[in-house]
């Protein structure tokens, strides 16, 4: 497929999709959604690419929503494209690990896309807000919800009234991203755990990335339940035999996916 607001390359087994709308600092659009979950479907489908990421540029990972497109909506219109609800959830629906790599600012949208993600590695010069506030909105996809998942309800009321901006270095302290790499290399680092990741059993990776999100959405005795049984479950996989036996014999595994 061709895209116009995305660039979708192959390396490997990783899926890179880059936000590619420089002018107006990656701004999300309709478009740009429509986009990325075309370009999330086609790599879910793709058998040969085993995790996703997600970057912009080392200006922008996304600086937030395209106001220019949103400021003459009405109620009446948001409450009925329930499609455009659909498409921004597509990342993070996604079966597959998807990473997002971010440099410079990641606000509003921007920080909501990059959270959709199973994690994010920042670039040093990153910055993250959720400032709907300051135009008189409230966050929209999920920026009131997941950001108070991951650094807690102080950090998050902090950041959505004041509509501050946190930067790399407190993001990596609170929880928010999982490691903050140089400028040079954050994307490099990114596509290296992507490929990774690609290069473990993807019966398994599925299942791993599923327990991790049940985590997030039932009590601790469920959650635990469903580990075990996951566990057991890995025992009717070849990959699980194979991992273990090359274990023992002190060589790299050959999962087959199977």
């Amino acid at each position: 497929m061709s895209y116009e607001t995305i660039l979708l390359d192959r390396k490997q087994a990783v899926g890179l999709i880059t936000l590619n709308r420089p002018k107006v600092m990656n701004a999300l659009c309709e478009a740009l959604f429509n986009d990325v979950a075309d370009a999330i479907d086609e790599l879910e489908a793709d058998d040969t690419i085993g995790a996703i990421v997600i970057t912009g540029n080392d200006k922008a990972f996304a600086a937030g929503a395209d106001i220019v497109e949103m400021k003459d909506q009405t109620y009446a219109s948001m409450l009925s494209d329930s499609g455009l609800t659909r498409r921004c959830d597509r990342i993070s629906e996604c079966r597959k690990p998807v990473i997002a790599a971010v440099a410079g600012y990641a606000l509003g949208g921007g920080c909501e896309v990059a959270m959709m993600c199973d994690f994010i590695v920042a670039a040093d010069n990153a910055k993250f807000g959720q400032p709907e506030i300051t135009i008189g909105t409230v966050p929209g996809i999920g920026g009131s919800q997941r950001l108070t998942q991951l650094v807690g309800k102080s950090k998050a009321m902090d950041m959505c009234l004041t509509g501050r901006m946190m930067d790399a270095a407190e993001a990596e302290r609170s929880g928010l991203v999982s490691r903050v790499e140089s400028i040079e290399d954050y994307l490099q680092v990114a596509l290296d755990a992507a490929a990774q990741i690609a290069g473990y059993s993807r019966p398994v990776v599925t299942m791993l990335k599923e327990l991790v999100d049940t985590s997030l959405e039932t009590p601790l005795t469920q959650g635990l339940k469903a580990e075990r049984a996951q566990f057991k479950a890995t025992f009717a996989l070849d990959d699980q035999k194979e991992g273990m036996v090359a274990f023992s014999e002190k060589r790299k595994p050959n999962f087959k996916n199977q």
